[in-house]
């Protein structure tokens, strides 16, 4: 029986140098290189106002910030789920928001007193009546005027309504010219939507106002706090198709 001889030593060096080792990095490689070209296509297929909206969106503070927009939200999503693909509804709430933060942390008076929330309809911009209006009147600020600008161009920009909601506070009507939050509350509604309307690019029919006085606080009127917070405006940029009932309430 012949003894069997072991390759020589050249022999076990090649084989050695072609094993399987390399085909995994290879494969590796290969597929770092697809995701790299399906991330280039995805992009290119974004529009740019979009892409300049995720680029903002990574750039953000991911805590809730004065300015009020809370990264949990239905807008922005949480950090888990932020890289799944946007819907076009979603692109345009976020590019939306996005704009009002940047005019809210510009103004210091505007960024204490004012905040950007969303839902599966639409935006809310809530602007305290201190940084809107003069004391127990009507008259918008020049902090207001930007606010106005601001507002009519995202309406000319994105096919969306408008709701101006007013609101008071207990007694904020006592030394002006209002006989009562109603009146008072529905003044500075109609005098934002009057501001709003002297572009002459946006139907009227896009915008309306609701007067809600006193009657729906975000907190218990027992501070001056509280009542900054309960004396405001709100901006609801809604769909066209949302009912009514939504809307205002």
């Amino acid at each position: 029986m012949k003894a069997k001889r072991c390759p020589p030593q050249s022999t076990r060096r090649h084989q050695q140098f072609h094993g399987g080792s390399w085909k995994v990095a290879y494969a590796d490689f290969v597929t770092a290189m697809m995701a790299f070209f399906l991330l280039m296509w995805i992009l290119n297929m974004v529009p740019k106002d979009v892409q300049k909206a995720l680029e903002t969106y990574f750039k953000a503070d991911t805590k809730l910030g004065k300015a009020g927009i809370d990264p949990n939200n239905a807008l922005v999503g949480s950090p888990d789920v932020k890289t799944q693909q946007l819907s076009e509804e979603q692109a345009a709430r976020y590019a939306i928001a996005m704009r009002f933060k940047k005019i809210i942390t510009e103004d210091p008076f505007l960024k204490q007193s004012s905040g950007v929330s969303s839902d599966d309809t639409g935006v809310l911009l809530r602007v305290n009546n201190d940084a809107m209006f003069k004391p127990g009147s009507a008259e918008l600020t020049p902090e207001a005027q930007k606010v106005v600008k601001e507002v009519q161009e995202v309406l000319r920009a994105f096919n969306l309504y408008l709701m101006v909601r007013g609101h008071s506070v207990p007694d904020e009507f006592k030394g002006g010219p209002f006989p009562s939050n109603w009146e008072l509350s529905g003044a500075r509604a109609g005098a934002v939507v009057r501001a709003v309307l002297t572009d002459k690019q946006l139907l009227p029919n896009r915008i309306r106002a609701v007067s809600y006085g006193d009657t729906m606080p975000l907190a218990p009127s027992f501070t001056p706090e509280s009542d900054k917070v309960n004396r405001r405006v709100e901006f609801y940029f809604h769909r066209p198709d949302v009912m009514n009932s939504r809307v205002v309430n």
